[in-house]
Parts: C-alpha cells; sequence; structure tokens
C-alpha cells in the first residue's frame, strides 16, 4: 500500500493529497470545495478536540452554540470585518424550492420564496454572537463572559486542498468580554500560549509564537497573536490564532456595562479559533514517504497487535494471551486493537498500519507463545525489539513516551536546520527560494511587506514574542529597524 505513495521529494503537495486519501482520513465530496472526514480522520479530530476543550475549561471557559446563518445586516455592522470576509461569503437568498415546471422531475427555487434579508452562512461568528452578548451583559457582575463553540464554517475558497483549506471546515471559536483593556489582551496571549501548548505537548509540532502585521491581521482585531509551524517542504502553517478586538464589536453591536464606578462603558473583546487545518499540520510535520507518523498522543490507535499464526488453534491461543495483554495496556489508559481478522495476511495489516501511523505495532506468534516474547516495532524509526512478555506493557508505556518526545526533538531539529538569519536582499531571496523560516529586518511599512511578497511570495508571519531589541537595517529598503521579524512562503 505504501510503496504507491509519491515520494516527498518528488512532489510533496501529491504525496499529501494521495497520503490523506490513501490512509482513510478525507476524500472529496460531491459537494465543490468541501471534504467528508472519514471514521479514521475524525477521530484524529475528535482527541485534539477532547484535549483543547479540556484545556479551554480549565481556563475558565464554556461552550455554547450560536446560529449557522448572520442577517446580512448584522453581519455588516462591524466594517473592518465584514469587508475582509466579504469575497468568502456563502448568501442565502431564498427559503423554499418548487417543481420546475419546464421540466418534469426537477426543482427550482421559488422565485415567490426571496428572503426580506439575506442570510450569510457564517464563515466567522462575531456578528451573531456580539448581537447575542448585547443582551447578556449589562454589569461588570457579568464580566468576563467566556464562551468558546465547536462548530462548522464556510468560506468560499476557490483552491481547496483536504484539511488544509476547504470551502467548509470544522474550529472553534471563542469569543469574550472584558471590562478592562488589560485583561481582554491578557486573555488574548493566554490562549495564544494554550494553542502553543497544544501544538508542542500534543502534536508534538514547535512553534513560533508571535504577533502578526498589520496586513496580515484578522479582519476588525487590534492585534493578533499567532502560532506558526515549519512543514517539511519549508512553508509555514498558520495553526492558530488569537485576536484582540479592542472595543471595535461592542461600539457596533452597542454593548455597553455599568463599571464599578457606576459609569457605562463598551466592553473590550479577544476571539480565537483553530480548526481542522490543525490535521494538515500534524500530518506535514511528521509523515514520511511511508505514510502518516503519528505522535502517540493524538493517535486513535496507539499499539496494534497482530497475529502470525497456522490453523485456528494457534490463532485462539494467541487470541488468549492478547486478552490479558489488551486488558493490561487498557488499564494503563492506552488505546490498543487486536487485529484477528483472516481476510489479510501479516504482510498486509504491518503495511496497513505503517500507512495509518500507528505508533507501535505488536507481532505475536507461536514461537512467542513458547517463549513468553513479544516483537514490538515502532512507526517513527522502525525499530524493532522481542521484549518479555511480563515486561511489555511497562515497556510499552515508556516506548510511547519516547515516540512522542522523539517526534517533538525531530521537527524541532527540522526547523532549526531551516531557519535562515539574513541581511540583504539577495540572501533573503536565496533563503526564501531554498525555503523555511527566513529571519530579516523589515521597515515597519505595509508598502515594503507588499513589495517583498510581490517578489518572492513570502509573507511576514509574525513578529516573534521572543524577538530581541537589535539595531538594523530593512533587508529590502535599507531603512532603520530595530528588531527582526518571520518570513515564509505559507500555506
Amino acid at each position: 500500500m505504501s510503496k504507491k505513495l509519491t515520494k516527498r521529494s518528488e512532489d510533496y503537495s501529491k504525496w499529501y493529497n494521495e497520503l490523506v486519501v490513501k490512509a482513510d482520513l478525507a476524500e472529496n465530496s460531491a459537494v465543490r470545495g468541501c471534504m467528508v472526514i472519514k471514521p479514521y480522520g475524525f477521530a484524529i479530530w475528535e482527541k485534539m478536540q477532547a484535549e483543547l476543550d479540556r484545556m479551554f475549561k480549565e481556563t475558565g471557559h464554556q461552550n455554547a452554540y450560536f446560529p449557522l446563518f448572520v442577517p446580512k445586516s448584522l453581519f455588516e455592522a462591524e466594517e473592518k470585518n465584514a469587508e475582509g470576509f466579504a469575497k468568502e461569503c456563502a448568501v442565502v437568498t431564498h427559503y423554499r424550492l418548487q417543481n420546475d415546471p419546464d421540466n418534469e422531475g426537477k426543482l427550482r427555487v421559488d422565485p415567490e420564496a426571496k428572503l426580506e434579508e439575506e442570510l450569510v452562512v457564517r464563515p466567522t461568528s462575531e456578528a451573531i454572537i456580539w448581537n447575542t452578548y448585547k443582551g447578556w451583559i449589562q454589569s461588570y457582575r457579568d464580566l468576563p463572559l467566556l464562551i468558546n463553540q465547536w462548530a462548522n464554517v464556510v468560506r468560499w475558497e476557490m483552491r481547496t486542498r483536504l484539511f488544509l483549506r476547504t470551502a467548509e471546515f470544522l474550529w472553534q471559536e471563542g469569543h469574550t468580554a472584558h471590562a478592562t483593556k488589560n485583561e481582554a489582551i491578557a486573555e488574548a496571549k493566554q490562549m495564544q500560549e494554550v494553542y502553543a501548548e497544544f501544538a508542542e505537548n500534543f502534536m508534538a509540532m514547535p512553534v513560533v509564537k508571535g504577533v502578526k502585521s498589520d496586513s496580515e491581521r484578522f479582519a476588525g482585531a487590534e492585534d493578533t497573536y499567532t502560532i506558526e509551524a515549519l512543514m517539511q517542504d519549508g512553508k509555514a502553517l498558520q495553526a492558530g490564532t488569537s485576536h484582540f478586538l479592542g472595543q471595535n464589536f461592542a461600539e457596533a453591536f452597542d454593548v455597553k456595562f455599568t463599571n464599578k464606578e457606576g459609569k457605562q462603558d463598551y466592553v473590550w473583546a479577544t476571539s480565537w479559533g483553530v480548526s481542522t487545518r490543525l490535521i494538515g499540520g500534524l500530518i506535514m510535520t511528521h509523515s514520511d514517504d511511508n505514510g502518516l507518523v503519528l505522535p502517540p498522543k493524538l493517535a486513535p490507535i496507539q499499539v496494534v497487535i497482530v497475529p502470525i499464526y497456522k490453523g485456528q488453534d494457534q490463532l485462539d491461543a494467541i487470541s488468549e494471551k492478547v486478552k490479558s495483554i489488551q486488558s493490561d495496556l487498557r488499564k494503563k489508559g492506552i488505546s490498543v486493537k487486536f487485529d484477528d481478522r483472516d481476510t489479510f495476511r501479516p504482510g498486509a495489516k504491518f503495511a496497513e498500519y505503517e500507512l495509518k501511523g500507528v505508533p507501535v505495532r505488536i507481532a505475536i506468534g507461536n514461537r512467542d507463545l513458547e517463549n513468553g516474547t513479544l516483537e514490538i516495532a515502532r512507526r517513527d524509526t522502525f525499530e524493532k525489539q522481542i521484549v518479555n512478555q511480563d515486561d511489555s506493557v511497562n515497556f510499552i508505556e515508556n516506548l510511547l513516551e519516547e515516540i512522542q518526545v522523539n517526534l517533538f526533538q525531530k521537527a524541532i531539529d527540522f526547523r532549526k536546520q531551516n531557519t535562515s538569519i539574513v541581511d540583504d536582499f539577495k540572501e533573503f531571496k536565496k533563503a526564501i527560494k531554498k525555503g523555511g523560516f527566513v529571519s530579516a529586518h523589515w521597515d515597519g511599512t505595509e508598502e515594503t511587506e507588499d513589495r517583498i511578497k510581490e517578489y518572492t511570495k513570502a509573507t511576514i508571519r509574525c513578529i516573534p514574542n521572543d524577538a530581541k531589541e537589535e539595531s538594523g537595517v530593512c533587508v529590502l529598503t535599507g531603512k532603520p529597524s530595530n528588531k527582526r521579524v518571520l518570513f515564509a512562503k505559507a500555506y
């Protein structure tokens, strides 16, 4: 199965598209630009969702749900936000179909069923949520309001790619209201930290935390905090963003509160989100020419056991032993699958689980029963070891931790090797062509940023949080600059 994958070095984009389909993660649907997430792909999303949801709740957030449809008048209330998303909006104009009198057996839109006001299919939910918050917030006692929703959104993309960019995708979006500017900024920064912790500790995907430049900022935000990851093809992936919205949405929707001094003021806002794009990031950070490589913390199946046998008697004996191994692993919170299908040979099963990125594979045959051993193989390095059955549970528990750490370290090493520090535009162009992050001085103007993008297709991914004060000159214009920013081509 895995041999049919295009090599990354030959065509990275083709490799990615093939892998998503062959590993049974997702496929294109009958709806242009939309995808079907298959059970194995959705199981990865469920694990991501569970961990993120836990982290959100630990930081005081609650889940709610808001409508899919946004009246156009509400959507356009915050002008920058509306303008930023206008070209991507799907719009509902009618509410009924009818039989087509000119085409028997076909339907048409009923021309008499035109909506009085068009409904935008949410590309993001600030408008409908802030209109709702107006009725929820009267006093400082109602603040902070810390709400998250798990939902789908629609952004009408012309060029789509499974998980990375689709017309409809799944995500979470947090929307919070605060009494002071400092509280709202602290919230936006806190959520950036939550996303970074999730990316690094669960996805084993190192990220750079930083602030977006003005031109890359979320429409309607005063500041956008981002986490940026580097994929194996040298392109950056914006993996999650958190926005300080100031009082823009509160003013647009007239959301005021009475403060402790008895005076009325507009609340301060944030919004933040990550999406199923993270699955694309997971694939492109770790996977290889043989298929998926999944970090154990997010793998739907952490351990697979494949029996090697001749005849039903041997299978029965192996199955009996496997029951106790499965039970002991599950007591440790380890997900394990025993693949005793008789319709596939062991070699085909090995190839399937290699393609699907299962972190640990156990092979057990008749000789292993006699010797009290197991053959344990790890997906990340393909190393195999013969392990005593009595020691196997502790061995596997430690091995899963080791794989998680190894994948993160490997990704860190890759990022280090593919980050360039440059000081002139000739070097800059060479570094961008090679791929990876490029650290360079910038004069702070949108005009220069646009020219660099025009010349190289590279954008400022972020101004890193840990960027040191350092006098220098802009890589393009030679104008003064006091810190370096991070450039890359991006998804």
